[in-house]
């Protein structure tokens, strides 16, 4: 009866299809194009949740075992690859050895004094601006061989700040693709759009930031309709911004009252328009992605937020875990009405992430504690513990987020250990592999593959591989 209605009056039919394209055609939070859940598309997956609706790659790997193919990156990157159709793209920063014009002391930001530690107060991990030039540079590979199929340097200078010596990298921002055009983000270096054969479609400088104690830069852009989403959380002069993601132009843009955080913005639908979630030190806030507008601000987290949020079923999960533990449930659809009752719906104090993000699958919500191999699995509506903080073996020290697939999660360690958990109200490990290599970023998951970011090599890996 529906489409007999709609038969009847175009004109109805025509403001309904206008509308929903309008409140955000790209929903993090809800499968709004299937062309999503066969591919990638950005650092957290089709659905920003960390898991895959439709992959189903390997559970047991080795160096000698269901490795497609290994393929070489310059320079440096803790980004996580994207996957699009038959094409993997990355980003890297590549130390060019070239001298250039460094910053001098004058030009860098003072340590922002925030009290609270020893850390906040003494520099512990403050990166040393460099004085080589860096190529900024986007790779597309052939998704079926890992052959290089084109490399573009979006830009080249010596970085303004440094980023943490051990643990940062100049390319720490994954991109972010609609399958027409590919949107590589570098912070301070620039946001470019590229089509999907690497011609540069348009380039917009957003600035400097000034990162806290310069740890480095992380935050990665979101897409929602016709918008690119940027959070720009910094020490002097933060705000969220759209930009129209054909031309570049700015869309809305709108100041926020906080220091620097590095998660990267939720789009959200809630009664069919497109919100954003975002999280910080002293706010947890939600915006209209069409104008920018504030709709609700709520608790903030710990210092130096870092974990992205995750969400579903019209509930938002936020989290941090630097000086502190901090997770919260919100109820998106009362956060719009100031008078409406309280929309946090739980909250957990202890062993929740300070660098990787959580993972929510199947009403579960995976995180590990601060950087440390110790997982926790909650119920997602009740926040009840399934995993009550239990250590995992075959990991050593964790930055990169777990992933979901096929009723598995992926827990992955710097040390090079993947350890494989079957989901469930009753989870277990079922394999532990392991590569010789350090891993900080994130995995990437589509059809039958796996693909693994090392320090200098990406890993494809999957059954279909030739042994």
């Amino acid at each position: 009866m529906l489409a007999c209605s709609f038969q009847k009056d175009h004109k109805v039919f025509l403001r309904l299809a206008i509308a929903l394209f309008i409140a955000c055609a790209y929903s993090r939070s809800v499968r709004a194009d299937p062309a999503n859940d066969q591919n990638w598309p950005a650092w957290r997956g089709p659905l920003a949740t960390g898991a895959s609706p439709t992959a189903d790659p390997p559970t047991t790997w080795s160096d000698t075992q269901n490795i497609k193919w290994k393929a070489e990156i310059p320079g440096e990157g803790t980004s996580t690859p994207i996957v699009w159709g038959d094409r993997v793209f990355v980003l890297a920063a590549i130390d060019t050895d070239k001298r250039g014009q460094a910053a001098t002391p004058a030009e860098l930001p003072p340590p922002p004094d925030r009290g609270g530690g020893r850390r906040g107060r003494g520099g512990m991990g403050r990166g040393t601006p460099p004085s080589n030039v860096y190529q900024f540079v986007i790779l597309c590979l052939d998704r079926k061989t890992g052959k290089l199929l084109w490399q573009q340097v979006a830009r080249e200078e010596v970085p303004h700040e440094g980023r943490h010596p051990s643990e940062g990298s100049f390319a720490s921002p994954s991109p972010v693709t609609d399958g027409k055009n590919v949107y590589a983000f570098f912070g301070s270096r620039g946001l470019y759009c590229y089509d999907m054969d690497g011609k540069l479609q348009w380039s917009k400088d957003l600035g400097k930031m000034r990162i806290f104690l310069t740890f480095g830069e992380g935050s990665s852009p979101a897409l929602c309709g016709d918008s690119l989403i940027i959070n720009w959380d910094n020490e002097d002069g933060s705000f969220i911004t759209a930009l129209d993601k054909s031309t570049g132009k700015t869309l809305w843009k709108t100041t926020r009252n906080e220091h620097t955080a590095w998660a990267t913005p939720l789009i959200v639908d809630v009664g069919g328009k497109a919100q954003i979630v975002t999280i910080a030190t002293s706010k947890t806030r939600t915006y209209d992605a069409t104008s920018g507008k504030l709709l609700w601000e709520g608790p903030g987290l710990t210092r130096n937020v870092i974990p992205s949020p995750v969400a579903a079923d019209g509930i938002a999960y936020v989290m941090s875990g630097y000086q502190g533990h901090s997770a919260m449930a919100i109820r998106l659809d009362k956060t719009a009405d100031s008078n409406s009752s309280d929309p946090i719906v739980w909250k957990f104090g202890k062993k929740t992430p300070y660098v990787p993000s959580p993972l929510l699958y199947n009403g579960r919500l995976w995180f590990f504690a601060d950087n440390a191999e110790i997982v926790t699995c909650l119920e997602a509506k009740s926040g009840k513990p399934i995993i009550d903080g239990q250590r995992i073996d075959g990991l050593l020290g964790v930055f990169a987020s777990p992933v979901a697939a096929a009723g598995k999660v992926y827990l992955i360690g710097r040390n090079g250990g993947v350890v494989v958990m079957k989901d469930g109200n009753e989870p277990k490990v079922i394999a532990t592999n392991h590569l010789d290599d350090k891993f900080d970023a994130s995995p990437a998951l589509a059809g039958a593959d796996l693909f693994l970011r090392g320090q200098h090599t990406l890993y494809c890996i999957s059954e279909s591989a030739i042994q």
